[in-house]
Parts: C-alpha cells; sequence; structure tokens
C-alpha cells in the first residue's frame, strides 16, 4: 500500500520500489481498499531486494517490525527509517473475510497515506529524531 500511494501522490517528486525479506503475493483486500480510495496497484508485485539487482537508495523506509529487525546493510548513501504500521493480514488472520476484516485494511491504508502525504520532508524528521535518540541513549 505504501508504494502504491507514494506512486500516487508523490510520484513526481520520488522514485518508489517496495521490496520486502520475501515474497507473498498480491494481497487482495489490500487491492479491494486502494482501488476504493482510487489507487490502482494491481500491477505491483511481491519481489525482494534481490529481485530489485542492485540500487543506489536515498532512503529506506521499513513499515514493520520484522522488516526494522532484518533489514540488510545499504550501501552508499541510504539513510535508513523505521516507520511502524501494522499489519492488516497478521491482524486480520482470525477474520472471516468481510467488513471487519476491510475495516482494519482502511484503517491502516489510512495511516499510510497520512505519513506518504508529508513525504519527503516527514523522513528527514524520522531521521533527526532517530539521530536525536541515539545520542540520548549513549549520554545514559
Amino acid at each position: 500500500m505504501a508504494e502504491g500511494w507514494a506512486r500516487h501522490l508523490k510520484g513526481d517528486v520520488l522514485e518508489a520500489c517496495s521490496a520486502g525479506l520475501e515474497k507473498h503475493g498480491l494481497d487482495p483486500h489490500a487491492l479491494k481498499v486502494m482501488a476504493e480510495a482510487g489507487v490502482d496497484i494491481s500491477k505491483q508485485y511481491s519481489k525482494t531486494l534481490a529481485d530489485i539487482g542492485p540500487a543506489q537508495f536515498d532512503y529506506v523506509v521499513t513499515v514493520c517490525g520484522q522488516a526494522e529487525a532484518h533489514c540488510p546493510i545499504f550501501s552508499g548513501q541510504a539513510k535508513v527509517v523505521h516507520v511502524g504500521f501494522e499489519d492488516p493480514p497478521e491482524l486480520t488472520k482470525h477474520l472471516a473475510d468481510g467488513e471487519e476484516k476491510l475495516a482494519v485494511y482502511r484503517r491502516v491504508r489510512d495511516e499510510i497515506r497520512r505519513f506518504v502525504e508529508g513525504l519527503p520532508a516527514s523522513l528527514e524528521r524520522l531521521k533527526t529524531s532517530e539521530r536525536q535518540n541515539v545520542e540520548r541513549m549513549h549520554r545514559l
């Protein structure tokens, strides 16, 4: 969903590329709720960093805890920041398909949209905040 929002809202100022630790396929619920918001992600597909190949990134944004914990080291000037969004498939795995499940996807979709709307300035704020947290920890 983050790649879809980035392409839809900020395609003129950033180039979004999404990859995960594993391939999972395109989530039909994410496809549905993004379409409801006017964003077509049907051409996106699940890929890993190996699928992308060598690339230089300005920013690497992890959006879930597992990705943050297992994020590889990036060469070059890539700034790695974490923005934690809840994982709709994990949150809804016990729910039957229907409105209750879609409501969770919609909530997370809207949270991601608000983050993407603030790009790229929000990335600099996050990086500054992370740096301040590290400096605080070193003083302790």
